[in-house]
This record gives structure tokens, sequence and C-alpha cells, in this order.
């Protein structure tokens, strides 16, 4: 944490939806802070909640979606917020990012245009001024030639700059926070890189919180200082990256660290990559307990009986004491034991 109050706090956040069986929690009791300059990692497999809890914290999911807990921002309460106030809060004070700027920007309208109508909504600046911040921005987050795509449609440009044009779309209205969705998923790897880097430097030199949804553990290790790992809809560790991918605790994240292709090409040549059995349960048919426990190798009765309450795990470092959270019924055997996942490639 970077020592700054909480520009973000999330408490017990829960999202069902009602089923013929009754309501079935998607997101549960999730918990987490988030400070101005800090960058934050919600990762996970696809199904495990990451995108709705990023819904969930702007208020837009259905109608028909039972949402309880609190999402604090800037000492607000998000969920309690009407909606003229929403609308302000939607790409003014926090910005989105979607995973497929393809889809996410308007194929019919140019985007310099549309980013100078956003920062007129939300800062209220004249024509000449909006079109002015506009370049600026397309400038900031290094866009080829911001005068000469300014009147580009999306469908000009190539995937990397439609990201990029989607990135300043989200920092137009001068945000505090910006929610990042797999941002990077359908990019090459050199993309990619430039698009981390860019989000780095985003939060650095703009004091920008950022939240990063992605599945992979490779793009949390280049850009985020904490990463909440999320299986089934809750948050089943929390951690400083660099201790989190040195010395995982909870069994799910050391599977997840397993499956990442090995340190070393040739060795990985040589093997074949391990896989994690099994998929994450679908809301309405979660198993009893806590949902890992039938993918677990460390799995024992009590964790199928009863959910694992997530406890403070604490490990003295240098310049103090590191705080760390996990939910796991078996964390001392999971992090002392070799029969558990192991960090190792290919071992």
């Amino acid at each position: 944490m970077t020592g700054e109050p909480p520009l973000l706090s999330v408490r017990g956040l829960t999202v069902a939806f009602p089923l013929a069986s009754g309501l079935a929690a998607a997101v549960s009791d999730v918990s987490f802070d988030l400070a101005p300059g800090e960058v934050t990692a919600l990762v996970g497999e696809s199904g495990s909640g990451k995108s709705l809890t990023a819904l969930a914290l702007l208020a837009l999911l259905p109608e028909h979606a039972r949402v309880s807990g609190k999402v604090l921002f800037s000492g607000r309460d998000v969920l309690s917020m009407p909606e003229a106030e929403l609308c302000r809060l939607r790409g003014g004070s926090i910005g989105l990012v979607f995973q497929e700027p393809g889809a996410a920007l308007d194929p019919v309208r140019k985007i310099g245009p549309e980013i100078v109508a956003v920062i007129r909504r939300h800062r209220g600046m004249s024509r000449r001024q909006a079109r002015a911040e506009a370049l600026g921005v397309l400038g900031r987050v290094a866009l080829p030639g911001p005068e000469a795509r300014f009147n580009d449609y999306p469908h000009q440009m190539s995937g990397g700059m439609r990201q990029r044009a989607m990135i300043a779309l989200a920092l137009a209205g001068g945000p505090r926070l910006l929610i990042a969705d797999e941002p990077t998923t359908a990019l090459d790897t050199t993309i990619q890189a430039q698009i981390l880097a860019l989000l780095r430097s985003l939060a650095a030199e703009l004091g920008l919180a950022i939240l990063l949804i992605t599945h992979d553990l490779g793009v949390v290790k280049d850009v985020a200082s904490r990463a909440l790992v999320m299986y089934a809809g809750r948050i089943v560790e929390s951690a400083p990256v660099e201790d989190l991918l040195s010395a995982p605790r909870h069994p799910y994240t050391k599977a997840l660290l397993r499956c990442l292709p090995g340190r070393d090409p040739a060795s990985a040549r040589k093997s074949r990559l391990p896989v994690l059995p099994g998929m994450v349960p679908v809301p309405g048919e979660w198993p009893p307990g806590c949902s890992f426990a039938p993918r677990c190798p460390l799995a024992v009765p009590e964790c199928s009986a009863r959910i694992p309450a997530p406890d403070e795990w604490q490990q003295v470092v240098t310049q103090g004491t590191c705080h760390r959270q996990g939910a796991c019924h078996r964390q001392g055997a999971c992090y002392r034991q070799a029969a558990c996942f192991r960090v190792e490639a290919n071992s």
C-alpha cells in the first residue's frame, strides 16, 4: 500500500441472482482496499467472478441482481448513490477499460470527437479546449500521430491503437480510479508489454489507482503491486505480488502458478505444461464448504463441510510486517507440506 487513505474501500460485496431454486451467489463477501497510485490485480480463471465484481463496483449490474455490502469511493457508498450521481461517477471519477475495444468503441463515431464529448460532459470545457485536451490525452497514451488519428474510426486502427484509444477515452473524464478488464487479452506480446508499461506509468505519473482484472499471472507480475486471487466468487488469497509469486500459500494460487510456462525455455520444451484438472463451478452449483475442495490435492473432510473464513497471514520482513490474507482450512499444511502444488515450473 502507498500509506495514503484508501480511495476505494470494498466491504462484504455480495452479488446474487434469482434462480428457480432460490438466490445463487456469484460473488460472496469480497473485501479489499485500493489506494491512489496503486495497481491491484484481481486474478483468477474465467468464471471466477472477476468481471462481475468490476461491474458491481460501478453499479452496472442488471436490475434483477441482488447486491449487498459497501463500495466506498472517496468515502461515498456507490451502491446507494442516485442514478444522476452514478452517471457523473462513471466516465468521470472512475474510468473503465473494456476487454475488447473493438466492441466497446462506437463503430460509427470518430475517436477524437468521442473523446471530446466525454471531456465536455465531465469536465465542462469548451469545444476548443476539449479538442486540445483530447489530443493531449491521445499523446499521453502514446497513440502514434494523434492529429492524424483524431478523425479515424475504430476500424481504421490496429488492435493496439484501438486499445490505446480505449484507455484515452477512459482517461478523458479525469478519473482517479481506472478499472481495466483484461486490457491485453487480444494483443500480441509486444503490444501487450507496451500497454502494461503504459498502465504502470499512468499510475505513477497521475497517482491513478488501477484495478486490473486478468487471468494471467504473468501480467500480474509485470504491472501490479498487490494481487487478489479469486475463485468461485470469493477472494481466497490476498498478498503483495512479490510475496504471492515467490511464496504462494493457497492451493489454488499454487496451482495457477504451476500452470504457467516454465521459467527455463529449454526445459519447458522437454516437458508437458501442467494443467489444473476440473473447472470453476457455476453459481447455483457450488459445492458445500470450500468451492476449491473438489480440485484440491490437500482437501480433507473439513474442507467440504464448511466455508473457510479469511484469516490474516503474517510474515516478518526486513521493514516490518507483511500482511497477507487467505481462506483455507489447511493453510499451515499448504505452506509446509511437499504434497501441495509447488511453484517451480515443471515440478
